[in-house]
């Protein structure tokens, strides 16, 4: 069935509006004050910063670089379980359609400047880096290097994370002379990393979620077995690669429908010339049509 040419306008619809609902508190970024409510015991499913102003939820992966320590063994186990449960249910799907950065490198990527990148040399390899940086930054340094107290530092979100500085950083700067004046050489890494990452994002689609995502290497490794896939009809596929031109990560969709690179944006399914890939909840066993914006499905009425 032919469908129309309106998730990628869709996604950034849901994208936005994910992202206005979960930075909702309009008085932390006026008086650059972070919101420390009751809400922000709770992990929102994408890359979110903690210390922005407007969060009104944590992001998992701070969360976890914070509780990797034997005395907060319960709430490491809630953060486990979080992880695991948006993983094996949606996959890399909340990397497509509810991360705020991801929004931010989707529409820094359709400004018209200059020739378009599919990749960086040495891709295949760079595409790693993010797994490194989950074992080491997110995992292994935060466990190992403590303070008095048993608490670990946020690797990640110190020295790399640019959606914190981005979205937490700069924002309470602008209000906040004293945190401008104590700024100093780390700040000033994390601009450089926040202006290569955006200037990338121009120039090639996804580039953060692709190399150096640590929340994306986790959903990767559930994408294959998450209950939200994709099929490929082998039958009607002619491998004539439509599906890789429009992939944002670059994937070969006939042959890995369900990579750990795949976002599940959508554009793969509409590009197809002879209709070969599916959208499909894996406990259905009846054939589904979906709702791009959504997860519900329907069946088909004629039953056998």
């Amino acid at each position: 069935m032919a469908r129309g040419k309106t998730t990628g306008k869709t996604r950034l619809f849901v994208q936005a509006l994910w992202t206005a609902v979960t930075n909702g508190y309009a008085y932390g970024f006026v008086s650059g004050k972070i919101y420390t409510g009751r809400m922000k015991t709770f992990c929102v499913p994408g890359l979110s910063c903690y210390s922005c102003p407007g969060a009104l939820g944590s992001c998992p992966v701070g969360a976890l670089q914070a509780v990797l320590d034997s005395r907060s063994f319960a709430f490491s186990c809630y953060i486990f379980g979080i992880l695991m449960v948006f993983g094996s249910v949606l996959g890399r799907f909340i990397c497509g359609w509810l991360c705020p950065f991801g929004l931010v490198q989707d529409l820094m990527h359709r400004i018209p400047l200059g020739k378009k990148w599919r990749r960086l040399p040495g891709d295949r390899w760079l595409r790693l880096v993010k797994y490194g940086i989950l074992i080491i930054f997110v995992i292994v340094l935060p466990s190992i290097i403590v303070n008095v107290a048993g608490i670990g530092r946020p690797w990640f979100c110190q020295y790399i994370c640019p959606s914190g500085t981005l979205m937490g950083g700069i924002p309470l700067m602008t209000v906040n002379p004293g945190l401008r004046g104590a700024a100093g050489a780390l700040f000033s890494w994390k601009i450089m990393i926040l202006c290569l990452i955006l200037f990338l994002s121009v120039k090639m689609p996804r580039p953060f979620c692709r190399y150096l995502c640590p929340l994306g290497a986790v959903y990767g490794i559930f994408n294959p077995v998450a209950f939200y896939r994709l099929n490929v009809d082998r039958e009607k596929c002619i491998s004539c690669g439509k599906c890789r031109e429009v992939c944002p990560m670059d994937i070969k969709v006939w042959e890995t429908p369900n990579s750990p690179e795949c976002i599940r944006c959508g554009a793969c399914t509409e590009s197809c010339p002879v209709d070969a890939l599916e959208k499909k909840v894996a406990f259905c066993k009846r054939k589904c049509y979906h709702n791009d914006s959504a997860l519900a499905c329907y069946h088909d009425s004629k039953e056998k």
